[in-house]
Order: C-alpha cells, then sequence, then structure tokens
C-alpha cells in the first residue's frame, strides 16, 4: 500500500478537517440522550415546566449545531474523496502508459481495465465513507460506552459482556471476508474479459452465427461472478443479524436491570430512556463498524490488486538527455540479436539476427508466419529489450537511447491497424499535431487514401467509429500509412500493412514510397512476394533465424525458403 501515502500527504488536511466536523456531529448525536435524560429526570418527573422548555431549547441548538457539522463534513467529504479517486485514477493510467510491453504482458487487458475503474471506485468510495459514517462509528461506540457508564456503573456491566462478543464478530468477519472478495474481483476481471473479446469479435461472431457460444462463455462467467458474490455477502450476511442479536439481547438485560433499579429506587427512569438510547447508538456504530470492515475488506482487496501495478518497475530504463544527433541517420545495425518473450531462460523467438539497414535502403522481411518478422521490427524502437546482443539506430544502441529520441525517428504501421474515435484528421495528425492542410493532403495521397476521403461528404471531417467500424480493412491500412508518412521520419516501418489492398493500390503507395522515401530507411514486412520483390534488399526468415539475405534475384538461386515461398505465390518453377 506505498502507493497511498503520496494521496495521504496531499489531502490529509482535508481529510482531518472532514473528521473534525464528523467529530462534532458525533458529539451532538452523544449529547442528546444525556439531555433528554435531564428533561425526563429534573423537569418531567418534578412537574417543572420552565426546566423542560429551557432543556429543549438546548436540544434545538445541538441539533442545529449537529446539522451544520454534517453538512460541512458532507461537502468537505465529497471533494476529497472525488479529487483522491481522479488523480488515483489518473496516476494509474500514467503509470500503466510508462511500463514496457514485457510489464504490461503480466496482466490481461480485462484486468487493468478492472482496476482503473472498478478497484479505484472501491478505494475511492471506502475514503469517502471514512468521512462520514465509518469514522463517526467508532467514535458514536466509544463515546457511546462513556457516557452510558457515566450515566450507571452497574447498567454498564452488559457493555462489558456485549463489546468483547461483537469484537469477535467483526474480527471474524474480516478474517473470513478478504480471500473470499479477492475471488469476487477476479472472476469480474473474467466477466470483462469475456465482454471485451465478443465487442472486439462481433463481426466474427454474427458472420460465423456463433452467438450460443458467446452467450455460454459470457454466462460462465456470469455465473461465475454470481456465485462468488453470493458466497462473500452469504458470510457477510451472517455477522449482521448476529451482532444485532448480540445487542438486542444486551438491551434486554439493561430494561431486567433497570426495572429493579427503579423498584429499589437507585436508578432513575430518565437514566434507562438514556442508557436504552446509547445502547441503540451502540448497536447502530457497531452494525456502521461491521459494515466498514466488509468495506474494508473490498477496498484492501482493491488497493492491493492497483499497488500490484504501481510496484512494478519498468524493465527498461532510459536516457533522460538526448545524444546529439549522429550524421548518418536511418541506419540500423542487428548485432547477433537472439530475443526471447520469456528472458533468457525461454524458447527464443530470434536467434542469431545479423544484418544492417542502410541510409536510404528499402528492405523487403519475408517469411513464413510465426517466424518472427514483426517481433524483430518490434525490437527497433524498443518495444521489448533484446535478451543479447545489440541493435544500433543511427549507430546508437537503443538501449542509450533517450525514448523520446528514438521514436521520433520512426513511424511505425503495426500489422493491426489501429484507428482512434475522432476525425479522419486528427487520426492522420496522430503522427504530426501541427501539420498543415498541405502536409495531410500529401501524406493521404502518398497512402492512396484521398481518393476515399475526398469522396466522404465531410471529407477529412470524417468521423471514424470505434476502431475504425466504418471503413474496410484496406482504407483503414491506407489512413494509418498516411499517420506514418506525415511524421516525415527517418525508419518507416510497415508491417504487412498493405496485406488488406489491391495489387494496383500498392503498386501506387510503392511508387509514392520510392518518390518521398529518398534517403528514408524503410523496412517493409510482407506476405506477398511481389510486394517486396524491388526493395534493395531482401531478408529471409524462417523459425527466427535468417536464412537468406540479398536481392530478389539472388535469392531464387540461392535460398530454398524463398524459392518455395516464390513457388507457392508466383507458381513458376525456379530456373
Amino acid at each position: 500500500m506505498q502507493f497511498l501515502k503520496k494521496y495521504i500527504k496531499k489531502y490529509w488536511k482535508s481529510f482531518s478537517l472532514a473528521v473534525l466536523f464528523l467529530t462534532f456531529e458525533a458529539v451532538s448525536d452523544l449529547l442528546m440522550p444525556t439531555v433528554m435524560a435531564k428533561i425526563i429526570d429534573d423537569g418531567v418527573a418534578k412537574r417543572d415546566l420552565e426546566y423542560v422548555f429551557k432543556m429543549g431549547g438546548v436540544m434545538l441548538l445541538i441539533t442545529l449545531f449537529g446539522a451544520i457539522s454534517a453538512s460541512t463534513r458532507s461537502v468537505l467529504a465529497s471533494i476529497v474523496s472525488q479529487s483522491f479517486g481522479a488523480e488515483l485514477r489518473a496516476d494509474l493510467f500514467k503509470k500503466i502508459q510508462s511500463l514496457s510491453f514485457k510489464n504490461i504482458d503480466q496482466f490481461e487487458r480485462a484486468s487493468l481495465i478492472t482496476r482503473l475503474t472498478n478497484d479505484v471506485t472501491q478505494v475511492q468510495v471506502f475514503a469517502n465513507g471514512l468521512m462520514r459514517i465509518f469514522v463517526k462509528a467508532p467514535l458514536l461506540a466509544v463515546g457511546g460506552l462513556i457516557m452510558a457508564t457515566r450515566l450507571d456503573l452497574h447498567l454498564a456491566v452488559v457493555l462489558a459482556v456485549v463489546v468483547p462478543i461483537v469484537a469477535m464478530f467483526i474480527v471474524l468477519n474480516m478474517k473470513l471476508g478478504f480471500p473470499r472478495f479477492a475471488k469476487v474481483q477476479e472472476a469480474l476481471d473474467r466477466v470483462n474479459r469475456v465482454m471485451r473479446e465478443y465487442l472486439s469479435g462481433v463481426r466474427v461472431v454474427k458472420a460465423f452465427n456463433r452467438f450460443d457460444v458467446e452467450v455460454e462463455k459470457f454466462s460462465q462467467a456470469n455465473e461465475q461472478f454470481k456465485e462468488r458474490s453470493v458466497s462473500a455477502a452469504r458470510l457477510m450476511a451472517v455477522f449482521s443479524p448476529a451482532i444485532m442479536l448480540t445487542v438486542n439481547l444486551g438491551i434486554v438485560a439493561v430494561l431486567w436491570l433497570g426495572g429493579l433499579g427503579v423498584e429499589n429506587g437507585t436508578t432513575q427512569v430518565g437514566h434507562i430512556i438514556a442508557f436504552i438510547n446509547y445502547m441503540t447508538q451502540i448497536l447502530f456504530s457497531l452494525m456502521m463498524i461491521s459494515m466498514v470492515f466488509n468495506m474494508f475488506v473490498r477496498a484492501r482487496t482493491s488497493a492491493a490488486r492497483i499497488g500490484e501495478v504501481f510496484s512494478l518497475e519498468d524493465t527498461q530504463s532510459w536516457k533522460e538527455d538526448p545524444a546529439d544527433s549522429p550524421a548518418e541517420k536511418g541506419r540500423i545495425d542487428f548485432e547477433d540479436v537472439s530475443f526471447s518473450y520469456d528472458g533468457a531462460g525461454g524458447d527464443p523467438v530470434l536467434k542469431k539476427i545479423d544484418f544492417t539497414c542502410l541510409p536510404g535502403e528499402t528492405v523487403g522481411i519475408i517469411g513464413s508466419t510465426g517466424s518472427g518478422k514483426s517481433t524483430l521490427v518490434g525490437l527497433i524502437p524498443r518495444f521489448y529489450d533484446v535478451t543479447s546482443g545489440n541493435i544500433k539506430v543511427d549507430g546508437e544502441d537503443v538501449r542509450n537511447v533517450n525514448s523520446k529520441k528514438l521514436r521520433e525517428k520512426i513511424a511505425f504501421v503495426p500489422q493491426k491497424n489501429i484507428l482512434f474515435t475522432g476525425t479522419i484528421e486528427e487520426n492522420i495528425k496522430w503522427g504530426k499535431e501541427d501539420a498543415g492542410e498541405k502536409e495531410l493532403i500529401a501524406a493521404a495521397e502518398m497512402a492512396s487514401a484521398h481518393d476515399f476521403i475526398s469522396a466522404s461528404p465531410e471529407g477529412f471531417q470524417t468521423r471514424i467509429g470505434q476502431g475504425g467500424v466504418n471503413f474496410s480493412g484496406g482504407q483503414k491500412q491506407r489512413l494509418a500509412i498516411a499517420r506514418a508518412l506525415i511524421k516525415k521520419p527517418e525508419i518507416l516501418i510497415l508491417d504487412d500493412s498493405t496485406s488488406a489492398v489491391d495489387v494496383a493500390t500498392e503498386a501506387k503507395i510503392k511508387e509514392s514510397l520510392k518518390k518521398y522515401a529518398k534517403g528514408l530507411t524503410c523496412l517493409l514486412i510482407a506476405q506477398r512476394i511481389t510486394s517486396i520483390i524491388d526493395t534493395d534488399k531482401i531478408i529471409v526468415l524462417d523459425d527466427g533465424e535468417i536464412v537468406g539475405i540479398g536481392k530478389h534475384e539472388e535469392l531464387v538461386k540461392t535460398c530454398k525458403v524463398y524459392q518455395e515461398i516464390y513457388q507457392s505465390q508466383v507458381g513458376k518453377e525456379v530456373l
């Protein structure tokens, strides 16, 4: 829970002020039964109407004071808890953004969403409750015990029996509840995961008419969430009636002992009424304390889950000060690079990769599915760190370059194109925020996207639905390429980013790149051999290893893997 120190330090003054007004409110509630006892014993019993009116006025003043304190406390509690929740959520989001891919891969995406939403809300609600009833409950319990003991020491024996029993119930409640609520949050993660998968693949579900399967998956996750929630709630439900029964038995004992006292003349009627009121307050406060612990158990579970994210140390360290820009821009060197997603002890995805891309070169990368093509290019902007070897950009090891400086050099079009909700213009300008209209049009034309953008009634202001749902796969790819080109990078990486466009459109994009890419290093991953056949250099990957490097004419003669790909796609025998 170390991450909470920052917020405690920032909000403790406002929190303390809210608790102060809460204390005033609790004191007002505690004074009422004593004042009422005086009215009954000293006013009503003695038929002193003036005293009754006088103490009645005191009761009204105490009530007014309590109401003002409660209103002030409520406003302060809302401000503090909402500010704390918003800041915690923002900090958690920033932390997730700052983590490397390796760190993020430790969590399911649905789990991170739950931590950002439901878990933060649980902690926020508990913080709000502390400034409302959660602190007031123990104040009323302790204050009620003190006031009741001052009223009648003999009747206070009942409290000496009741309070330890209730305390035992609360401890048991907390001990048994924590593991159950941890399972509830895990089940909620699964519900979110199933729903997220369905929404991401809703077109596939409709295409294959697999509604029943998805309903069944969701029903299972939902049923598990329900069962775990009911299990936790059932356990919690046992304790509240047990506490209420214990305290009510205490009230019965007070009435019995008090009745004997009145008969003997050792106890006044007003004292019994006040004592019962204090017992009722104690009952209420103990019930609230039980609820507090229920909330605490849930908040503690959520705080622990949030703390797991905050406690992660980024596996990558970056230089803060950018080095001077080298003279040779756009050079890429892979020096004996091996990589495994599981670290040094895992199965290598890439093995002993050695090659150089010179500035201005267009390099094609081809290989069968799972050969490591996307992994290879993902290492250049340092999405992951190499297991062994070195990767250099512009002659500098990527591990020794400032992250902002490194990624400013590179434009990356991933295999899975992502468009964001907003306009076409806003999406393309992700590459360069301050781009002018001419740059915007030029990038769209180079990506062969300008025609379909112009055909839209709103042009560049056309709204993009979530994930680009209102555009075809080829249109999304072209918009993603335009977003990369407007950046005017030193290195352009296209990860199979023309697979959804037709051959003619692909040829136009490649022609535009040739004109635009003078001095630009371009890495082009492709499944179609025709996409990379005319590149300056082709790298052939097979099972994470380079099995061939050279031009097309060389590879069709010397590289068996390339020959097989060529024959399977073009259908010609290799001479």
